[in-house]
């Protein structure tokens, strides 16, 4: 494909209309053309067409994703499906049954089970799926990422990740599947780890892999504790540990039910050296307490930049996608073990909770109190919140991989609980 790549989008809002601006700027490079796009109410999203000129640049809308895919057959050569995750398996199959390249959101569904059938369709795919997790694209990380396995710093022995960002309760009402353990009968599994971190949690795993630079650790045991403090399903926050099968350690705790204020940080700790990675930002190299060696990224995990890497995949330009579908088998399953290990999702008391009242940011912000306090020491000191003596806080539990098929029976005892 030497041409621009003819592309169409399933959706029009939502997180869709981020795939919508990124397309129109790499159309304007000259690297694909927007042929169509759907939504079953197209005219909701008038303000959209026009401000990216539908209308001029030829683009076709309609009603229904699969009418749209037949009637572009032969006038298209990839799709992107920015949808709501209970949808990706079956979307993301018709585009591979029509001949068509995939870029599929991430997560591309948090149900291993599910997983494993997509890639066996893979098989008959033209061209590899490429799921969007951002962060792969940059290439300092991929640098550092080139540096570990070079033993530079060391052997690795601890990833860590702090993802401290807040949510107001409308998020939570955004869809009917938002914060769902399952829906209609299927598991669903929304989270903070699983969907609004999941970059920072698949970068994670791929810093913790030791085979070649793509490659990605994979969980063996693992320790998790979750909870929420909004009146929702799932968790809104997770504090987990896990091995990985090389003798890595990982160690992530991440929340929505946090102050307004948001805290991002991943670092890797080494025998020589502990490596500072702020993704779109920069690095920085500590030995003995000193900084070393600092850099910035050059080229963020937006979605433009990993579009366009996959586009040049496409092309003919790159080996392979930034992460195909066997390369999230270690994100869906660490996802699915913390909710294993953990066992059950304990209910913040309201006495441990503030409330921010914030009706221009969609109602109001709820935070567990001293979860910067209970972060801090998990990450430094290795100790749960219920370790910690939080009196919000209630202990948790420890799975294995070979756990993994207790998945869909966990589900359905915290279904139990809430009932």
């Amino acid at each position: 494909m030497d041409e621009a790549i003819r592309v169409a989008i399933i959706g029009m809002g939502g997180f869709a209309g981020s795939h919508h601006h990124a397309v129109h700027k790499l159309e304007n490079e000259g690297r694909c053309k927007l042929v169509c796009t759907c939504d079953p109410n197209p005219s909701a999203f008038a303000a959209l067409a026009d401000e990216l000129s539908f209308s001029s640049r030829g683009v076709a809308v309609h009603t229904d994703y699969r009418q749209m895919l037949d009637q572009a057959s032969g006038g298209l050569d990839l799709v992107t499906v920015p949808t709501p995750v209970p949808l990706h398996a079956e979307m993301r199959a018709a585009g591979v049954e029509r001949g068509l390249a995939v870029y599929l959101e991430k997560p591309p569904t948090l149900d291993y089970r599910e997983l494993e059938a997509m890639i066996e369709t893979e098989q008959t795919a033209t061209k590899l799926t490429n799921v969007g997790f951002n962060l792969i694209v940059e290439p300092e990380l991929q640098a550092l990422k080139a540096r570990l396995l070079a033993r530079e710093f060391g052997t690795v022995r601890r990833v860590c990740f702090s993802g401290l960002t807040p949510r107001a309760v409308s998020y939570f009402r955004r869809a009917s599947w938002a914060a769902r353990l399952t829906l209609d009968g299927r598991l669903v599994l929304d989270s903070c780890m699983g969907n609004a971190r999941a970059h920072h949690v698949h970068s994670s795993l791929f810093l913790a892999g030791t085979g070649e630079v793509f490659s990605w650790g994979e969980a063996q045991t693992v320790e998790a504790e979750l909870y929420r403090a909004h009146a929702i399903e799932s968790m809104d926050t997770v504090f987990a540990k896990a091995t990985t099968s090389e003798g890595v350690e990982l160690r992530l705790a991440i929340s929505h039910a946090c102050a307004p204020e948001h805290n991002l940080h991943q670092w890797v700790v080494c025998d020589k050296a502990v490596i500072h990675y702020d993704a779109g930002s920069g690095f920085r190299v500590v030995r003995g307490g000193a900084v070393v060696e600092t850099g910035r990224v050059t080229r963020p995990g937006t979605i433009e930049n990993n579009l366009a890497a996959y586009l040049d995949y496409l092309q003919g330009r790159a080996v392979r996608p930034m992460t195909r579908l066997v390369d999230a088998r270690s994100f869906v399953a660490l996802c699915d073990l913390v909710f294993v290990a953990a066992g059950h999702i304990h209910s913040v008391p309201e006495e441990y909770i503030t409330r921010v009242h914030a009706p221009d940011e969609g109602g109001e912000y709820v935070a567990i109190n001293g979860l910067d306090d209970a972060v801090n020491r998990f990450l430094a000191e290795d100790l749960f919140p219920s370790e910690q003596g939080a009196g919000w806080a209630a202990a948790g539990g420890r799975a294995t991989a070979s756990q993994l098929g207790d998945l869909a029976a966990v589900i359905a005892r915290m279904q139990t609980d809430l009932a």
